[in-house]
Order: structure tokens, then sequence, then C-alpha cells
């Protein structure tokens, strides 16, 4: 193989008909024909050798969908792709556009162990993947050791003495997988991170949160339910940091995929992909200096800036944004807001200017036509397809 791509859908609440996945929400058997007919179009125009999908509740419905999807495919290389009679069967625009089936592709589900009853469900995620698998699929979402996180008073030296943040399971399920590129085996994490919707804790004889209640607004309570639920997204990501670093750490390529339900500036996707180094750090004091003027030496420097940058991941978006100059690419479309939320990160494995990458992004692609501006009561909306962009990288092997 000289070529993989790897994509990321977040499909919106995939569960067969009549089947109530929130309270009161569920799809008549009319709409679910709808909604699997629009994403195995999705599939079938992405294309990708590897998809990491987010918002799966039931498996079975993405096995139906895949099986429409291949129908699908089928069809259009009957029609499209000449057979070896043709002289010009071996052009190279043919095996461009023909479809790949997912027939004997391998496919790994992570269900979320938050997962409730009708009405109460929870999602989890998926992945499916022509090349296969390298060993067995790993899911991260109950911890074996809790997170705690200490903090410490401003000026103080005492960790935790201002409480502590201690996460015992993630809100969705991480999943975990290696694949085959080329002669190396790639870790790839396909990930949901928490929403930005506000956590509201309730007492057992509450039918429901004080702040649930808009016709008695609490702007404070429901502030301090948006703090909830960053704390909450933070700490899912600095898990997933941990998971990457040890791959990283074993000699592993890394990507990661999914919905991290904040954008590539955001401290969160920062947490997920390292710190961004300095251009120098010998301006620096040392962190034990004695001495007013005791900096870092130049070959202290670039240690540091090398020990950054080997366990840092890119953005594919952005790495394409800098070759193309193109910066129109967005997942979502909310109240005037269009950004992109759903990533594709990439360790330093696959960076161009890594003159021992394995692979190099060539190209970088996002459907998302279908995504409209809440904040315009004249847009089209509908419910059915997702509420995401699909992204999907291109990425070459590296001759030799």
């Amino acid at each position: 193989m000289t070529d993989l791509m790897i994509a990321s859908f977040n499909v919106k609440n995939l569960i067969g008909a009549d089947e109530e996945y929130y309270r009161f929400e569920r799809y008549t058997p009319e709409e679910y024909a709808w909604k699997q007919d629009w994403l195995a179009d999705q599939i079938l125009t992405l294309n990708a050798d590897v998809i990491g999908f987010q918002e799966i509740f039931d498996p079975k419905a993405l096995q139906a969908v895949i099986r429409e999807a291949d129908l699908r495919g089928t069809a259009l290389n009957d029609t499209v792709i000449p057979d070896r009679s043709k002289r010009y069967h071996r052009k190279a625009i043919f095996k461009r556009l023909a479809y790949g089936s997912y027939a004997k592709a391998g496919l790994a589900f992570a269900p979320n162990t938050n997962d409730g009853g009708p009405g109460e469900r929870r999602p989890g995620l998926a992945i499916l993947s022509r090349v296969g698998f390298v060993g067995k699929p790993e899911v991260i979402q109950t911890l074996p050791t809790p997170a705690v996180i200490p903090f410490d008073e401003l000026g103080g030296g005492d960790p935790g003495a201002a409480g502590y943040y201690r996460v015992t399971r993630l809100s969705r399920p991480i999943l975990k997988v290696r694949i085959p590129l080329g002669d190396h085996v790639v870790t790839v994490f396909n990930c949901h991170l928490k929403s930005k919707l506000g956590e509201f804790p309730r007492d057992e004889d509450q039918p429901f949160p004080p702040e649930a209640n808009l016709l008695e607004y609490d702007a404070t309570g429901r502030a301090l339910g948006s703090v909830r639920a960053a704390l909450r997204r933070m700490a899912e990501a600095w898990v997933l940091r941990r998971a990457i670093v040890r791959e990283l750490e074993a000699g592993y390529p890394v990507i990661v995929l999914g919905d991290l339900n904040d954008n590539e500036a955001s401290v969160s996707t920062e947490v997920i992909a390292g710190e961004a180094p300095f251009k120098n750090y010998s301006w620096m004091r040392r962190h034990g200096a004695e001495r007013a003027n005791d900096r870092y030496t130049d070959e202290e420097a670039t240690q540091i800036r090398d020990s950054i940058e080997k366990v840092r991941l890119q953005s594919a978006e952005r790495l394409f944004v800098r070759k193309s100059q193109r910066d129109m690419v967005y997942t979502t479309a909310f109240g005037g807001v269009f950004e992109s939320i759903d990533q594709i990160l990439l360790s330093c494995h696959f960076h161009p200017d890594n003159p021992e990458a394995i692979a190099y992004l060539e190209y970088f692609s996002v459907l998302n036509d279908h995504l409209t501006d809440g904040s315009h009561a004249e847009a089209p909306y509908n419910k059915l397809a997702s509420d995401h962009g699909q992204i999907m990288a291109h990425l070459r092997l590296r001759d030799g």
C-alpha cells in the first residue's frame, strides 16, 4: 500500500427505527430509511480505507449502512470502471475512481459503559478498516485507577490543598486500534470528548435539576454547569494524551481522530496534541536557576525542542491549510459560528519537515455542504443528516 485515506465521521445518533435513544427521541421507519440512505452516500463519497465513527448506538445499524454503501459502490464500479478487456483499464484515473468494498474489512465497536435503557441511551464508537487490524482493539473508558487531578492554592506548596478533580470513567469511550501501513504499524485513536452542554446534578428526590427550568433562569447555575463540562472534557483530553504518549514512547506512529468538541486552538485540543515549543529556550532561565543569568545553553535548548516535537501531534487540517493556503475548512455551523471541532491529528512520523517521516499528508478533504447556519431562519435544516462535516486525510507513504 502506498496511500492511506483515513476519515472521521460523526453520524449523529445512529440507531434503528422505533428505538428511543434519548427521551422522546426516535426515528420512524421512514426517517431511518432516509438517514441510512444519506449515510451510505457519504461513505460512498469518502471511500476511505479507515473510518472512525462517532455516535453509534447500535452496531447493527452501522453494519446495514456499510452493506448499503457496498451495494452502491459495486454498482458504480460496474458502470464506470472498465474491465480488463479495455486497453485503457490500467489508467491511473480509474484506480482513483474505483470504490473499494468493505466486505472483508475489520470493524471494531466500542460500546458506552454509561449506556442505559430506552430514553437513556449513550452512544459508542466504531472503526472500519479495509487494511484490518494488528492485534486486538482496545477500549478506554472505565479507568483501572481513577485519574485524580490535584489543585493547589495560589502561592502555596501543598498539592491538593484546593481540592481534587477525580474521574473514574469517561463520558464516552476511546477506541484504540493498530493498523498496518507499509512496513509500519500505526496506532489510531478514535474519540468523542465531552460536549460543551452543561452538567447539572440533581438530588434523588428531584425530577430534574433546577438549572434545567428555563422559566426560572439560573444564570450562575448554568455557568457552573459549563465549568463542570469543561473540566470533564479537559480530564478526558488528559487521559487520551497519556495514552498517546505511551504509544509514541513505545515507537508507534500515532493518528488521533474524532469529535473533540472544541476547536484546534482550544486548551483541551492542545492537551491532546501537546504543547507547542518556543523557537528558542536559550533566553529562558533554567528550571533550577540560582543566578539571574543562569539560562539554558543552545545545546539544551535544542534538546528541549526535540523532546517536545517528538511527542507532539499536528492537525492534518492545519498542515493542509499551510500547504494549500485555504482557510474555509469547518465541520460545524451553529448560531453564526463556523468552526472545526472534528480533527485528525498526526504524530511527527507524518510531518513533511521530518526527514524520517514514514508518510506525509497529500490532501485533506471535508464534506460539509450539508451543514447550514442555525442563526438564519431561512436556512434549510435536516435533522436526519449529520450535524458534523466529514473529514479525511490522504496520506502518501514515503519511498524507502
